[in-house]
C-alpha cells in the first residue's frame, strides 16, 4: 500500500507558514513531506522562495516525518559539494530521515550567477556527475574529483548520518528516467505515468522507492478553487521544455497568457468533492507509485487538512 505525503511549497509560502503545514499535516496522518527547492517562485503571484535549508533545518525540531527535497539541483547554482553538505546536515538533524531528490533544474533558478544554461543532455551529464561527487562526500573519507564538469580538491564532510543519505532522481522523459533507474536509490516524477515507472524498474531501479505528486485547491466553492489556481498555479499547465528554459518569474507570466481557467477546470482537481480528490491520487497508486504527495494550492490549509484527515485519507 503506498504511503501518502504532503509537498509544503516554498514558492507560494513563507517559513513559519511551511513550518505550520508541516504540523498540520502530521496531526491529519500524513506520513512524509516533500519540500521543494527554488530561488524564484514561477511567478510573483506566488510570492515566496525560502533558502530550502534552513526550512529542513526548522522541519527537524518540529515534526518527526520523513523530509525530502522535490528537487535540488545539485549542478550550477550550487556546487555538489556544497549540496552534499547540506544534505548530510539535514540527515543528521533529521536522525536519518531526510532524502535528498535530484534533478536537471531549471533557468529560472539556475542561471541567477551568469551561467551558461546548458541542453538537457548536458544537464543530465552534470547531474550524474555530481551525483558520483555527492556519494563520495557522504562517506566522510576527503575527496579530489578533476571530471568533466566539476572539481574538488582535499573535501572532506565531517559532520555524516550514520547512514550514507539517499538520492531519489527525478525524470520527466525516457533519457532521464533512464539515468534514475541507473544511478538513483529512487525515481520521482510528477505524472502517473505507469509506462515511465515500468522503464524506470525495468532499468534497473527494481524495488526502489517511486515517489510522485500532485497539486490540487479545496475549498468550497469550485469556481472561487479554479481561479485561485488559474492566478496562482497556471505555470503548471505550460507545454513542453517551457519549464525548463524561461528565465524568470515575467517569462512565466507572460507564457501563463496561453493558460485558461477551462484548462484549469480540466486538468486540476477544484473544489470539495472526496471522490474527485481520492481518484486523483489513486491515479499514482494504481500506476504502482510507492509514495504519493499532495499539495494545497488554496489558503484554506486548515480545512484542507481536516478535510484530508477525515475524508480523502481514510479512503486510501
Amino acid at each position: 500500500m503506498p504511503e501518502y505525503g504532503y509537498f509544503l511549497s516554498c514558492e507560494q509560502y513563507g517559513p513559519a507558514e511551511l513550518i505550520e503545514q508541516a504540523r498540520m499535516a502530521e496531526q491529519a496522518g500524513f506520513q512524509a513531506l516533500w519540500i521543494s527547492d527554488h530561488y524564484h517562485p514561477w511567478n510573483d503571484a506566488q510570492g515566496q522562495s525560502p533558502f530550502v535549508w534552513s526550512v529542513i533545518g526548522a522541519l527537524s525540531e518540529a515534526v518527526s516525518l520523513p523530509v525530502e527535497t522535490a528537487v535540488t539541483c545539485p549542478t550550477v547554482r550550487m556546487h555538489p559539494a556544497v549540496v552534499a553538505q547540506a544534505a548530510a546536515t539535514s540527515a543528521v538533524m533529521t536522525g536519518g530521515r531526510f532524502r535528498l531528490g535530484v534533478g536537471s533544474g531549471e533557468a529560472l533558478n539556475e542561471h541567477i550567477l551568469g551561467d551558461h544554461w546548458p541542453p538537457a543532455h548536458v544537464r543530465l551529464e552534470m547531474l550524474e556527475e555530481a551525483i558520483q561527487v555527492m556519494r563520495r562526500l557522504f562517506t566522510g573519507e576527503e575527496v579530489s574529483h578533476h571530471g568533466t564538469h566539476y572539481t574538488v580538491e582535499n573535501a572532506r564532510l565531517y559532520t555524516v548520518p550514520d547512514e550514507p543519505v539517499r538520492i531519489d532522481v527525478s525524470g520527466f522523459g525516457p533519457a532521464a528516467t533512464q539515468l534514475a533507474s541507473r544511478v538513483g536509490d529512487g525515481y520521482i516524477t510528477m505524472m502517473p505515468d505507469a509506462a515511465m515507472v515500468e522503464q524506470y524498474r525495468k532499468g534497473g531501479g527494481g524495488g526502489k522507492l517511486v515517489s510522485g505528486g500532485t497539486k490540487v485547491c479545496y475549498g468550497t466553492d469550485k469556481e472561487e478553487c479554479v481561479r485561485t489556481v488559474h492566478r496562482l498555479w497556471p505555470n503548471e499547465l505550460l507545454p513542453g521544455e517551457l519549464g525548463q528554459v524561461l528565465p524568470s518569474p515575467r517569462h512565466f507570466e507572460q507564457a501563463q497568457q496561453l493558460v485558461t481557467e477551462d484548462m484549469v477546470r480540466e486538468n486540476r482537481v477544484c473544489g470539495d468533492d472526496a471522490d474527485e480528490h481520492v481518484a486523483e491520487l489513486k491515479q499514482f497508486a494504481d500506476a504502482g507509485f510507492d509514495r504519493i504527495y499532495v499539495n494545497q494550492i488554496g489558503p484554506d490549509h486548515r480545512g484542507f487538512f481536516d478535510f484530508y484527515r477525515t475524508k480523502v485519507l481514510p479512503q486510501l
